[in-house]
């Protein structure tokens, strides 16, 4: 039955995703604010599929700030990809360099308003993120960033990437620890199950810490799910 409940997701989910990222084209025509809403309505639509085809719901635990923060995430799955979008109202989130050059769906994420990194951690790649994230921050956008990089199973606890503390440093926002279970019903390298997802809003944390405090903080806060 789990294995039919992840089959019938997948067909729903990504069978009506497909025309949903054709369309953004034509939603871009009708201006920033309407494309975004277009975005948040696939997040909505990939909530519903979860929920009701997968069996798979969340729980938050704390709130996000009602003023722009940067989030630093756990990433455990694709899941939460979507859910912190949606809980946070279509904030900029930083994306790997090779998912932009997706076709249609990289443009897409472009006009969206994504922070293209580029992993290889040049100096003018990380300037350029800089700079994306003090105009989304300016616009009244928050960031989301996954800091430990990739997807990793649970209990394991990757070192944080280079990026947080450029970012923290250079936009001046609080810092919002998430940590996640995501990766019990959506693991990386297994099958879908239903479940329930918990979501932790950490104590927001001041910007103007050093390089070394603000990693160790969050760090910490991202993983205290992680079991």
């Amino acid at each position: 039955m789990v294995r039919l409940r992840a089959l019938l997701f997948t067909a729903v989910f990504y069978g009506f995703s497909v025309p949903i990222v054709l369309l953004a084209p034509v939603m871009a025509v009708f201006g920033e604010r309407a494309f975004r809403r277009w975005v948040l309505l696939w997040t909505d639509f990939h909530a519903w599929c979860a929920r009701a085809l997968m069996g798979i719901r969340t729980r938050i635990e704390g709130a996000p700030l009602a003023t722009p923060a940067l989030y630093a995430a756990k990433h455990q799955s694709f899941f939460e990809t979507f859910e912190l979008m949606r809980m946070l109202g279509a904030p900029a989130v930083v994306m790997r360099q090779e998912y932009a050059r997706i076709p249609i769906w990289g443009w897409a994420a472009k006009r969206y308003g994504v922070i293209v990194i580029d992993r290889s951690g040049s100096a003018a790649a990380l300037r350029q993120m800089m700079r994306e994230a003090k105009a989304a921050s300016a616009a009244g956008r928050s960031v989301v960033l996954f800091p430990e990089g990739t997807r990793s199973p649970v209990g394991e606890a990757p070192p944080l990437r280079s990026g947080l503390a450029g970012l923290y440093r250079a936009i001046g926002l609080p810092v919002v620890p998430v940590a996640l279970d995501s990766g019990k019903v959506w693991p990386k390298d297994g099958p879908m199950r239903p479940g329930i997802v918990t979501f932790r809003f950490g104590t927001p944390i001041p910007p103007g810490l050093k390089r070394d405090a603000i990693e160790t903080q969050v760090h910490a806060a991202i993983n205290v799910l992680n079991r």
